[in-house]
């Protein structure tokens, strides 16, 4: 007789968490390139991240499919149904971690001479642990860990921290001189989808933990205290 864990189900919910693990793998790899070709103006690599986010599109496309098939055909209930949902929910999160990526990359080319400005190098330390949230919420996700995902979700504060001292310190810049208004506008857009990756890292993990538990995580407090763009 078979064991549930080889039941039709949790082997088309398996399927199902890889499509979700490789969208997850693209859209860490989108940050991680669009942060680099902004640092290094690489104009050509920039302009490769918004082309490969169509392969994230796609993958998009077809992971809703699979979970409204799995929700049809399998009906499942309780925990079960909680995992489908949460799936369902994870892919557009990820989708749209990968549009943030890839508007990062798009201002690669607004840019140049952005060198001189102190902010960028709080940029990328902000945008490798926004990048490691992803990495470690899918992680949870595919472990159906709720310890993982939780540690994700606490470390939420320390991008929104990051957010507001770059915003503090481009405004500052911008007051000296007009002229560095634009460069540091684009940066400050740069910022803004960085801190809203992070909050998107924190989504995933609480749909992971709620999808493990039944529980909810109590509602964190959100970033952007500084009055930035929203």
């Amino acid at each position: 007789m078979a064991t549930h864990a080889l039941n039709p189900f949790d082997r088309d919910l398996d399927q199902l968490r890889a499509l979700i693990s490789e969208m997850g793998g693209l859209a860490e790899h989108a940050l991680r390139e669009s942060l680099r070709c902004l640092m290094q103006r690489d104009l050509e690599g920039a302009r490769q991240v918004v082309e490969d986010d169509r392969k994230l599109d796609a993958l998009e496309a077809e992971a809703e499919e699979r979970a409204l098939r799995l929700v049809a055909l399998r009906a499942p209930h309780a925990g079960d149904l909680r995992d489908v949902v949460a799936a369902l929910k994870i892919v557009g999160v990820v989708e749209r971690i990968g549009d943030y990526a890839k508007n990062i990359a798009r201002r690669a080319p607004e840019l140049a001479g952005a060198d001189q400005i102190e902010a960028l190098s709080l940029l990328a330390e902000m945008a490798r642990i926004a990048a490691e949230m992803v990495h470690d919420a899918l992680n949870a996700y595919v472990e159906r860990d709720p310890a993982k995902a939780r540690a994700v979700c606490e470390r939420d504060r320390i991008v929104d921290d990051f957010y507001n001292s770059i915003f503090r310190a481009l405004l500052t810049f911008m007051m000296e001189d007009p002229q560095n208004i634009s460069r540091s506008a684009h940066l400050l857009f740069v910022a803004k989808n960085i801190e809203r990756i992070g909050d998107h890292a924190t989504n995933v993990a609480e749909m992971v933990y709620f999808a493990a538990t039944g529980e909810r995580l109590p509602e964190r407090p959100r970033g952007g205290e500084t009055g930035g763009p929203g």
